[in-house]
């Protein structure tokens, strides 16, 4: 794009300005605002087949690989993701390139009358996701795209993504996380299921045994072809390499060797063996995929944020992963204790007030030799003195710092050259860091 093509700063500040003006004080639990305004927008959402993941932790990088693994057999995706890390144009992308600043300015405007008819019919405004979702709707039809790849936001049931066709449902493994989904797992899996449409392709991780009744029913009553991991699929060796990791995949319709992932974590390996076989569903497992494109696919994945390794000139090296939730810190703790060398680790660890905080400590203390808690850049921060407090009393060490510059800048001062700094609680805690320290959206 020519520079006289772009927008000014100031028509994007403020597209962008308006559009996180509609981030809703409450959650609603219905697609009405949503189907309106894909109706009148003539149903893009509808102009291509699509693969609709849900899970717990992972859903955006297994969106990352499908994508890339599509890419490389030459098909072309859309891929929509959320939450950002520091710019709102990462959340949907052609292949790999995220939407432009100019696409995003027109986009909103086109949507500007459309918007103001849906919110004159209903009672509450359509929301920030529920924009962005119908701007990828149509971003995607306009492309056009040959597939779409949504992550879902929240659930399944009741996301705005639902309204896609869903020809695959991918379901990675189902934790507690979001209180709005219910207090016990079966309770998250219900809505999480509710992605699954009618003779789906439905690819799914190994699930919590309350849980996997629940998705099998659910296959079923849809009359769905269901693949599980373990079962169906997986990873069949893996072992450390620089960089990231070597696998050999089995996938549904063959095993693929020497598979050269560039990430962290015995978890992103399962998600491989996941994207692997939604993109064999897709292309309706008739075999015979070539594994050199496999590779090259999976050579090209990048999920910034995710055990994402900042080097530093005479400096501990930062290691940034937005794990938000148990399970989340888990996977961490468990690539920090497996995969990484450090001497000491000293965490920079900021939650959001939703999340269980209590919990997320529990799971890195062990590895953890200091923390500096902080508050995350979001109006849903829990107060670093409440995350402070959940570390103090779990037996750790802990000090505070009043934003995440402050607590880089004093964990920073505490680790030698041979430990690590460790940025993790929230996405949100992730993406500051990542402007602290002068990496640009991905």
């Amino acid at each position: 794009m020519s520079s006289d093509q772009r927008p000014s700063e100031t028509a994007y500040d403020a597209a962008v300005a308006r559009l996180f003006a509609r981030q809703p004080n409450r959650m609603v639990p219905d697609l009405e605002r949503i189907t309106t305004l894909a109706e009148l927008l003539g149903r893009p959402d509808q102009a291509y087949p699509s693969i609709h993941l849900t899970g717990t932790n992972g859903k955006t990088t297994t969106s990352h690989m499908v994508g890339c693994l599509l890419a490389a057999l030459g098909v072309t995706a859309g891929t929509y993701t959320s939450p950002h890390l520091q710019d709102v144009r990462e959340r949907l992308r052609v292949g790999v390139e995220p939407i432009s600043r100019a696409a995003l300015v027109e986009g909103l405007a086109y949507l500007e009358p459309f918007l103001a008819e849906v919110d004159a019919r209903h009672p509450d405004l359509v929301t920030f996701f529920e924009v962005l979702t119908a701007l990828a709707f149509t971003h995607f039809a306009d492309a056009p795209v040959d597939v779409g790849v949504f992550e879902v936001g929240m659930g399944g049931r009741w996301d705005a993504t639902n309204l896609v066709r869903g020809e695959v449902a991918v379901l990675g493994e189902i934790a507690l996380d979001h209180p709005e989904l219910g207090s016990a797992v079966e309770h998250v899996a219900a809505e999480k299921v509710g992605i699954i449409k009618d003779r789906a392709t439905v690819v799914s991780a190994a699930q919590h045994p309350a849980v996997s009744p629940l998705v099998e029913e659910a296959a079923q009553a849809h009359d769905c072809r269901l693949v599980v991991a373990g079962r169906d699929f997986g990873v069949a060796e893996r072992e450390l390499a620089v960089g990231g990791q070597r696998l050999s995949l089995r996938g549904v319709t063959g095993t693929v060797t020497d598979v050269y992932l560039p990430l962290h974590g015995l978890h992103q390996a399962g998600n491989a063996a996941l994207a692997l076989a939604a993109v064999e569903g897709f292309l309706g497992f008739a075999g015979g995929l070539d594994e050199d494109v496999i590779r090259e696919g999976f050579a090209a994945v990048r999920s910034p944020g995710r055990l994402e390794v900042v080097r530093r000139q005479d400096a501990a090296p930062v290691v940034l992963d937005g794990a938000h939730n148990p399970c989340g810190a888990r996977c961490l703790a468990t690539a920090l204790r497996e995969e990484f060398a450090h001497r000491n680790r000293v965490f920079v660890l900021g939650i959001l007030a939703d999340k269980d905080v209590d919990g997320i400590v529990a799971e890195l203390l062990p590895v953890a030799e200091h923390v500096v808690a902080t508050q995350p850049p979001s109006g849903r921060a829990a107060p670093s003195e409440r995350v402070a407090k959940a570390v103090r009393r779990a037996g750790g060490t802990v000090e505070t710092a009043p934003d995440v510059a402050g607590a880089l800048s004093l964990a920073s001062g505490v680790a030698g050259a041979e430990d690590a700094v460790v940025v993790t609680g929230s996405l949100y805690t992730v993406g500051e860091a990542r402007g602290l320290l002068g990496l640009e959206p991905a």
